[in-house]
């Protein structure tokens, strides 16, 4: 067992090993946000535009749908957008859970993104213009979801809803410097 001499001795050559904080690194925090504000901005002015991150969710929300296929017509019908939240949520919150946190900036630019896709499908339930997998076979899910619940014709607001939360979502990924500390 140290002394306490000896621990404020030990104490002291530690602190003479440990890096000094500089400016440079108060930017360097702010590096994955400067790079999610561009990314994040473009994917809100071009809400309906689909790129290779959206054939990637494509294949998350048919997913979802197998995974919730065991409770009931309208949970199923839901899982496909749940699996959507769901997945970038955990690794986000396992980012989260190891202080590393350009990974949870990344995977809220993702949960956004997914907001932005779902604003666009929910936005899309009486129109049902969008294509669907299985084409004219199957039923739009939001069309159904909204339905049972009544409230079809406000389609467009639980889109605006959505986008909403999405760029709530962009903000946290963007001001997490400020929120979190090394």
């Amino acid at each position: 067992m140290l002394t306490d001499k000896e621990n404020t001795t030990e104490s002291k050559q530690s602190l003479k090993k440990a890096k000094p904080y500089s400016a440079w690194d108060n930017i360097k925090r702010w590096i994955p946000s400067i790079i999610i504000l561009p990314i994040a901005t473009y994917w809100v002015l071009n809400r309906g535009e689909f790129g290779l991150l959206d054939n990637i969710d494509l294949v998350i929300h048919e997913a979802g749908h197998f995974f919730f296929m065991l409770f009931g017509k309208y949970i199923y019908t839901l899982g496909g957008t749940l699996m959507q939240i769901i997945l970038p949520s955990i690794i986000a919150a396992y980012f989260f859970r190891n202080n590393y946190r350009t990974g949870v900036q990344f995977g809220l630019l993702w949960l956004g993104q997914n907001f932005i896709n779902i604003s666009v499908y929910s936005a899309d339930a009486q129109a049902r213009k969008l294509p669907l997998l299985g084409g004219n076979k199957v039923y739009h899910d939001w069309h159904y979801l909204l339905g049972e619940i009544g409230i079809l014709e406000y389609d467009y607001l639980v889109g605006y809803i959505f986008l909403g939360i999405a760029i709530v979502i962009f903000l946290v990924a963007i001001l997490m410097p400020l929120i979190t500390h090394d």
